[in-house]
């Protein structure tokens, strides 16, 4: 069974387990549901982490070191964030009537290899509204509009086509380990209730 969160603190909020019924999203749902997602406590420190890496890595070394060459990475993180979550998540589907959520295999769909396959392929097969599969425009289209929308509040440097490319495939891979995750959670849920439960009896 899908949690609201992953370990408590991820958002797990547009997984649904199987079997389970839901509605066809409306617009304002896709909305709501990407908010969720965007505001949500743990995004903010989840882009302080990857801002964080970029920092150490001087990725854009524009920005410079020190609280405000931080700072700049931060920011720059939340606005690819939020861009990405609007375009994949909620524009792109309301518009082309894809269903957004990620519908869970689990165990009865078959071994683990097929679930991950299946959970890899999220990213370009998804459900329309009314539960028949189709290409995920929002995923493949969504990220790469975020990523050319970024390039122009970049410095002028990482204004090129290129650095879009690398970062609407980056985009694409993480969201594939995502759904990989959403997959494999509540087994991994379930095995640590285990191993808590065993250690507890001793």
């Amino acid at each position: 069974m899908q949690t609201k969160r992953v370990l408590g603190v991820m958002p797990n909020f547009r997984s649904v387990s199987p079997g389970q019924v839901v509605e066809r999203p409306t617009v304002k749902q896709r909305f709501v549901m990407t908010t969720q997602d965007n505001f949500d406590y743990s995004s903010f420190i989840f882009d302080g982490f990857v801002a964080a890496g970029a920092f150490l890595g001087k990725s854009t070394p524009e920005f410079h070191q020190g609280v405000a060459g931080y700072g700049r990475y931060y920011w720059h993180t939340l606005a690819d964030q939020s861009i990405e979550n609007y375009w994949v998540e909620f524009i792109i589907p309301s518009i082309n009537h894809e269903d957004s959520r990620y519908y869970a295999m689990g165990k009865r769909g078959g071994g683990v290899l097929r679930r991950a396959a299946y959970s890899l392929g999220r990213v370009v097969v998804t459900r329309s509204d009314a539960g028949k599969p189709m290409f995920n425009l929002g995923e493949v289209g969504g990220s790469a509009m975020a990523a050319g929308i970024s390039t122009f509040y970049y410095p002028t440097r990482e204004q090129t086509a290129g650095v879009a490319a690398r970062n609407w495939g980056l985009d694409v891979m993480y969201d594939a380990t995502v759904f990989l995750f959403h997959e494999f959670w509540p087994d991994i849920s379930h095995g640590l209730g285990l191993k808590i439960g065993a250690a507890a009896g001793n």
